[in-house]
């Protein structure tokens, strides 16, 4: 796939292992995630915890609306909000941003793009590391998990579109840059384009399973040589 970066007014970039390098431990996420959903009813087999380590609820909610217990949604959000921010900050101090993240940053500014983060993190924590690595008054917006209903986290396309209704413009005028297939389909449903990196949760490997034509870049500094930014 050929990208032309004058195509897009806006770069929006996941922010853990794409933009920033972090320490969560998604080991302990999901199994947090199960943990509320098990006190709740929800059936082990109904829990699908194959894939990638950050964490997926999506197994669990679609039970939940299957047995019509969409209702509950709201609480077991709260509920693991709550406790995953806690984890996300144990170790937030030791964010820093990706080589080279910030000064594509200013480059792409230079040329008038907008540039924005679409996290799965929450708002205390994504706010806290982007203010930490210097990131946060770069952006011209910043959508988190719990800025929105669950079922609009990613890889529902209606996060991007939150993030096009914020930025005024439309979700084709958007390259997204992530580390995960969740940032992938985001992207794709959304009809914004993408760009995967290597810095992540997936190796080029991973990357060639999902079947999808799309470029794969060893970080985000990498974009600079890919559209000769400098």
């Amino acid at each position: 796939m050929t990208l032309d970066i004058s195509a897009f007014k806006a770069v929006v970039f996941d922010m853990d292992g794409t933009l920033l390098d972090t320490r969560i431990d998604y080991g302990r996420m999901t199994e947090l995630v199960f943990a509320e959903m098990r006190t709740i009813g929800v059936p082990e087999e109904a829990l699908d915890g194959s894939g990638s380590t950050k964490f997926n609820i999506e197994s669990g909610v679609r039970y939940l609306m299957e047995q019509g217990r969409k209702h509950e949604l709201y609480e077991l959000e709260g509920r693991i909000n709550g406790r995953a921010k806690d984890l996300e900050m144990e170790n937030a101090d030791e964010a820093l941003p990706i080589p080279g993240s910030l000064r594509l940053i200013d480059l792409l500014k230079e040329r008038g793009h907008l540039i924005g983060v679409l996290t799965r993190g929450s708002r205390e924590y994504a706010e806290y590391v982007l203010t930490l690595c210097g990131a946060i008054d770069l952006l011209d917006v910043l959508v988190c998990r719990d800025d929105h209903p669950e079922e609009d986290a990613k890889p529902s396309p209606r996060a991007m579109e939150h993030v096009a209704d914020e930025l005024g413009i439309a979700t084709e005028d958007i390259l997204y840059v992530g580390d995960h297939s969740y940032d992938q389909q985001c992207a794709r449903d959304s009809g914004a384009k993408f760009i995967a990196v290597l810095t992540g949760t997936y190796d080029q490997e991973d990357w060639l399973r999902t079947g999808e034509d799309i470029p794969v870049l060893g970080s985000v500094a990498d974009m600079i040589s890919m559209f000769d930014l400098a």
